[in-house]
């Protein structure tokens, strides 16, 4: 079901007219809107202050609401982590609200799944769900994300990660060593794409 129809608010500017734990009240033209947002979005706004919110409209069967972001990456992270199975919009924000869309970004770029399901509403199943329905999608074009999570580090772990799985296949330790060694040549590689091509070395041995 596409959403991309149903947002019809792009932003509000008003006067910033309440704060809470949650959500906040942006009066505009003389409408005060109740605003659910993130702590981070919260955290840069003050009351009496002018904003601009980016909206999101969010319809339910028993319910309209909306909720806001401070800023467009943070708008598309929430759109990105709701478009994932089980993940409202509830938890959408709590995510948002543990990390910055760039913290996020590197979290699942560098299959960070320790990280990631330390999130409110979050565990490790939904954690891994994230990152591989979202992988894809987090570009690095488009969502900025902090270079430095995906440093040597995740680069190892990935390489560890398919030396496990090729002993879970059957492959002793060092077969599965040598062959990880050969074919991970760089860093942009997944655990998955090493895994097959380790796999493909192997067959040929």
């Amino acid at each position: 079901m596409g959403m991309k129809g149903k947002n019809m608010f792009n932003y509000i500017k008003g006067k910033v007219e309440e704060l809470n734990i949650n959500y906040i009240v942006i009066e505009n033209n003389g409408i005060g809107y109740e605003i659910h947002a993130s702590t981070n979005t919260i955290a840069n706004l003050g009351v009496g202050k002018t904003a601009k919110i980016y909206t999101k409209l969010i319809v339910r069967e028993d319910d309209l609401s909306i909720c806001g972001f401070a800023t467009k990456e943070e708008l598309r992270m929430f759109e990105l982590l709701t478009s994932v199975s089980k993940i409202g919009p509830k938890v959408g924000l709590a995510i948002l609200s543990f990390a910055s869309p760039e913290k996020l970004g590197g979290f699942i770029l560098s299959d960070d799944i320790t990280n990631l399901s330390k999130a409110p509403g979050v565990g490790k199943k939904t954690a891994e769900r994230i990152i591989l329905e979202l992988k894809d999608k987090v570009d690095k074009e488009h969502v900025l994300f902090e270079p430095t999570l995906l440093s040597s580090n995740s680069i190892i772990g990935t390489q560890s990660e398919a030396v496990e799985a090729l002993v879970s296949l059957g492959y002793s330790a060092p077969e599965a060593r040598e062959a990880v060694g050969r074919v991970a040549n760089n860093g942009d590689m997944t655990t998955e794409q090493i895994i097959k091509k380790s796999l493909g070395y192997l067959m040929t041995m």
